[in-house]
Order: structure tokens, then C-alpha cells, then sequence
């Protein structure tokens, strides 16, 4: 056998046998490759959802408590409702005497009528209605009155005075109390108290 050929058949096996063993190489490099690289695993981690529920704030408002005091009756009283016509008429506060300032053609006047004891003895020039009344005029003291008719009644519903009042008209001053009426003439200081079982003139 010529060497030549030998070695040149050696030559190819042993390049057949690298390049197999270059392939087999290659292959397990890949296989190890892949079976060394772990398995991809895509985890989706949703962020927690975190709800907050606002406190619940009570608010109680309490209103100021608001007082009316009632004030007591005053000393000094308006017009309405006791004007009628240039006049003020008025009852007592119990309603037994109906009494007016009034403003008459020749005088003015104030007056209380009612019953009322005791009653001083009618007086010769009288004739008619004695003794139901008393006035105080622009002059003199207070008198017990004689007259035809009513006096002090307005015609409409008269309001009473009320207990511890004073109404002051036409320069005279008429006061009430739970049990008489008083009236005075401004000027004079003359006048009347009057009660149903009392009176008095000055």
C-alpha cells in the first residue's frame, strides 16, 4: 500500500471524526443551553387596591336660645286704640267703669262711669241721670256727674287700660290699677278716683 494514500485516508477520517465531534458538540451546547435556561414565566402582580372611606364627621349646630321677655305694661301709652274722633276712651281693667278723655265744643273733660258706692245725695238742679259717674273738668275739683245719657262710650269696642297704665291726653292723666281708675286734671291737680265700692273727689 502506497503511504501516501494511508495518510491521506487518515487524514480524512480524523477530520470526519472532528468535525462530528464539532457537530455533537454543538448540538449538546445547545441542548445544555436550553435546558440550563430557566423557563420564562411572565407574572402580572396587579397593585393592590387600597380603599379609604373618609370618617364620617357628626356636626350638631345647636341654635342660641333666644329669650322674649315680655316687658311690663308701660307707664305711657300709645294713641291707637284709644282715639276716636280727637278723643281716647278706655275701660277699666276689669271692664265695670268705660272712662274717657274727651274733647268737647266748650271744655275738655275726663271721666269714669259705673256704678260705684257710695253715692253723695242728688243735688236739687239735677233732673236727670245722677250719681253713675265722675269727671273732673278744665276747672274745679272732681264732681260726681248729672247727665241724660252715656258719656264715655265711643261707639266701637272699647280697649281696656291696663292695671298700672297711665294714659296722658288733652293735659289730663288718667291711671288704672287692678281695683279703680284714676284721673287728673295736669294742670289743676284736681280729679277723681273711682271703685265699685269706693270713690273719692279732689
Amino acid at each position: 500500500m502506497n503511504v501516501r494514500r494511508v495518510a491521506s485516508i487518515g487524514g480524512v477520517t480524523v477530520a470526519v471524526l472532528l468535525l462530528a465531534g464539532c457537530g455533537g458538540s454543538d448540538e449538546e451546547a445547545q441542548t445544555e443551553s436550553v435546558a440550563a435556561a430557566p423557563p420564562t414565566t411572565t407574572t402580572t402582580t396587579a397593585a393592590p387596591t387600597t380603599t379609604t372611606v373618609a370618617p364620617t364627621t357628626t356636626t350638631t349646630t345647636s341654635e342660641p336660645t333666644t329669650t322674649t321677655t315680655v316687658p311690663e305694661a308701660p307707664t305711657s301709652l300709645v294713641d291707637v286704640p284709644y282715639e276716636r274722633n280727637e278723643s281716647y276712651y278706655f275701660t277699666s281693667p276689669d271692664g265695670q267703669f268705660h272712662c274717657g278723655i274727651v274733647k268737647l265744643p266748650t271744655r275738655t273733660e275726663a271721666g269714669c262711669e259705673g256704678t260705684t258706692d257710695p253715692v253723695p245725695p242728688r243735688p236739687d238742679d239735677c233732673v236727670v241721670n245722677w250719681g253713675n259717674g265722675i269727671r273732673v273738668e278744665n276747672e274745679g275739683e272732681g264732681a260726681f256727674m248729672c247727665s241724660g245719657g252715656p258719656v264715655y262710650l265711643s261707639g266701637d269696642e272699647t280697649a281696656a287700660l291696663p292695671a298700672g297704665s297711665t294714659l296722658s291726653k288733652l293735659g289730663f292723666s288718667c291711671t288704672t290699677t287692678e281695683a279703680d281708675v284714676t284721673c287728673v286734671n295736669d294742670d289743676t291737680g284736681h280729679g277723681f278716683t273711682v271703685a265699685a265700692g269706693s270713690n273719692e273727689t279732689f
